[in-house]
């Protein structure tokens, strides 16, 4: 299984001056922006890293998933939520030839933690020996930052906080603040059925 990021979180989308209000940074000065690519560097590393505990990407974007067997013949769960949109499903066999499969054949499960990709008929399509299925989706909370909830938008704040003021830090020996951990707490997903959830 391979996930691909084909649209990575705008820069602009970021929310910079909000980050810059959470640290009281001055403002006012003719140097005010020196220090952004700094903050959008600790920024997208605290959206990495809430979003790797999640599973659930904060900013709308585009994903491809490719993998070679069906979890279940019936559906299969969708690494990463809330998906918006099934954008594509093509089934590719082992010489390379694709075939994009009609989306009368599949529907989108939505769901917070689990949202799948569910057959209209018996069964998904037929995975070919030695191929691949590709799944092209949208998944985000929000399509702009101001989507994002509040909670989940604070956590990333005190996050890239946490990150920028413990720059001098090697990355592994900065641990997640238990205020963060609690505010992404009803994110996570249960993990329940031993990995069944992929």
């Amino acid at each position: 299984m391979m996930l691909v990021e084909q649209t990575p979180v705008p820069t602009a989308a970021l929310p910079v001056a909000q980050f810059k209000d959470h640290l009281r940074l001055g403002t006012g000065f003719a140097d005010d922006g020196v220090q952004d690519d700094v903050l959008v560097a600790y920024l997208q590393a605290a959206i990495a890293t809430i979003e790797a505990r999640t599973g659930k990407a904060l900013i709308a974007r585009s994903y491809v998933w490719t993998l070679t067997a069906w979890r279940d013949l019936a559906a299969q769960v969708l690494p990463v939520a809330p998906v918006t949109a099934i954008t594509a499903l093509t089934i590719v066999d082992r010489l390379g030839a694709e075939e994009t499969v009609d989306p009368a054949r599949y529907v989108l499960e939505p769901d917070l933690h689990r949202p799948r990709l569910v057959s209209t008929g018996y069964t998904l399509p037929v995975i070919p020996v030695g191929g691949t299925a590709v799944i092209a989706f949208d998944a985000g909370l929000g399509a702009t930052w101001a989507e994002v909830p509040a909670d989940i938008a604070q956590a990333v704040k005190m996050l890239a906080a946490h990150y920028y003021e413990n720059r001098g830090t090697a990355p592994g020996e900065v641990e997640v603040p238990m205020g963060v951990r609690t505010l992404i707490a009803r994110y996570k997903p249960v993990r329940l059925f031993g990995g069944g959830a992929l």
